[in-house]
């Protein structure tokens, strides 16, 4: 491989490196020596929802889970939670 090949090949696979940081946000600090993911409103946004729908999942089945664990045959009191559960979001 002569010198010339060696170098296109070089800016090559630099370029290739930066394309691919720049499409999955990765950036360096102003010295380069820290790496980290940029911060995307929308994803922000996104992450945010998705915690909020986890947090009431875990809501939900921790109630279902005390309802099949419940010794107290109270019919009445099951009708009201299952209630309970139907009118959250």
């Amino acid at each position: 491989m002569n010198p010339f090949e060696m170098v296109v090949a070089i800016i090559v696979v630099v370029t290739l490196g930066r394309v691919l940081m720049a499409r999955y946000g990765v950036v360096h600090t102003k010295h380069g020596e820290d790496v980290r993911f940029r911060d995307d409103p929308a994803a922000q946004a996104e992450n945010d929802r998705l915690r909020d729908e986890l947090r009431a999942m875990k809501e939900r089945l921790a109630v279902l889970e005390r309802l099949a664990t419940d010794n107290n045959d109270s019919g009445a009191r099951l009708d009201r939670e299952i209630e309970k559960l139907r009118d959250r979001p």
